[in-house]
This record gives C-alpha cells, structure tokens and sequence, in this order.
C-alpha cells in the first residue's frame, strides 16, 4: 500500500482559476532531468473522495472537484501553502475501498 497526500479544491478553481499547470509543467521538467519517476497526478473529480473516510474533507470541497496527489507530502504542503482555497489531506491505495489513487469520475 502507498500514502497519497492531496491537495482538493473546485475543478473550476484548480484547473481553470490557479495557474497550476505553470507549476506541474516546471516539477515535471524537473523530475526528467533528474531522471527521478513521477509522483504526482492531476485528477478531474477524483473517485477517493468518495470514500467514507474522506467524507468530511470531501463534504468541503466545491464540486465539481479536481485532485492533485502525489507520494511528495512536501510538494503537497508547497501547494497547500501556495494554494489559498484547497482542502488537504492523505489516503491509502490500493485498498477495497479504493482500488487505483488515480481514478477518475469524469
């Protein structure tokens, strides 16, 4: 099993309000010059937040929500701090309560 650490916000505020993908774009240059894996994953209305264990964070999230996860919990605290409207918070996958950290709803 793996720890996920998210950060959740609106669909609306993550994908369309923040420019986000400025920062994705730049972490992920990075990781392919440094020859290291990727470990982050933007999700549009992410399924774990479905799960019972995440209801309350779930119930404060605007939906249509959007995810970013990773296995980084530092790059998901530098999100968090550079973020001003998201819900934090981590997961374990897989589980029979949730089968792959990256599905999706849509």
């Amino acid at each position: 099993m793996t720890i996920y650490h998210f950060v959740a916000a609106s669909e609306q505020f993550l994908i369309v309000d923040e420019p986000l993908e400025e920062v994705l774009r730049e972490r992920q240059r990075n990781y392919v010059e440094t020859n290291k894996e990727i470990d982050f994953w933007l999700i549009r209305r992410p399924a774990f937040l479905q799960a019972p264990g995440l209801s309350s964070l779930a119930s404060q999230v605007p939906q249509p929500a959007a995810a970013i996860i990773s296995t980084d919990k530092t790059f998901i605290t530098f999100l968090k701090l550079r973020l001003e409207y998201v819900v934090v918070g981590r997961f374990e996958a897989p589980t029979s309560i949730i089968p792959d950290a990256t599905s999706s709803n849509v």
